[in-house]
């Protein structure tokens, strides 16, 4: 075969492929603003077989998965825009959330809870760190990163569990209440983050008076 044939071969097959890809990428985009996560993660994960470079459409499919309650595919995904744009503070930030979710299940040892609690309280700080002057999302990232501290937190202070630390149970309800101050401070009306800064200062309370009772015991 002539050099010149298997050039245009080649040039024709990359074309295809850049087109099928383009196809799948804009069905799924199409999908992903139109809600239906489903559909779109259908199409994205196409999209990203042929071209498991695209940062976007690995975002949106980890998105999708995340909308679509798959929280492992989730992960696993922005694993994978991580490590294309390790400074994408959504990513870290929609990894957290997945992993915030799969911590809730009951079916979980206490040390894959513990790796998913404490993961995202990590990537809620990742997200913070890469611009900490952008203070509209890291009142979110601190809302959240404040929940996720007192999930743990509260997780730690489990008696009955292999992970009990009641050092880092306190610390963490303690961190939990910073947090959440931070963004009462940015917008001192919300009662839904009042609430939440009352459980964790009750819950710091329960905690510390046991603390309390059990050196007086000793």
């Amino acid at each position: 075969m002539k050099v010149s044939v298997i050039l245009s071969f080649l040039i024709i097959s990359s074309l295809n492929t850049t087109l099928a890809q383009n196809a799948y990428f804009k069905l799924g985009q199409q999908a992903f603003f139109d809600g239906d996560f489903k559909t779109a993660v259908n199409h994205l994960e196409k999209s990203c077989i042929i071209d498991s470079t695209n940062a976007s459409a690995l975002w949106m499919l980890g998105y999708s998965y995340y909308h679509s309650e798959n929280y492992k595919k989730s992960i696993a995904a922005y694993n994978r825009v991580i490590a294309i744009k390790p400074a994408d503070g959504s990513a870290y930030y929609y990894r957290a959330r997945a992993k915030s979710y799969l911590a809730k299940d009951s079916q979980l040892s206490d040390a894959d809870k513990e790796k998913y609690l404490f993961g995202a309280i990590v990537d809620f700080t990742k997200a913070i760190a890469i611009d900490p002057n952008d203070t509209q999302n890291n009142i979110k990232f601190y809302q959240n990163r404040g929940i996720a501290y007192r999930e743990y937190g509260e997780f730690k202070l489990q008696t009955n569990s292999h992970q009990y630390d009641r050092n880092r149970g306190i610390n963490s309800l303690k961190a939990s209440i910073a947090d959440l101050q931070k963004v009462l401070a940015d917008d001192p009306t919300r009662t839904d983050i009042i609430t939440l800064v009352d459980l964790a200062k009750s819950k710091l309370a329960n905690a510390t008076n046991k603390l309390a009772s059990t050196a007086v015991h000793h």
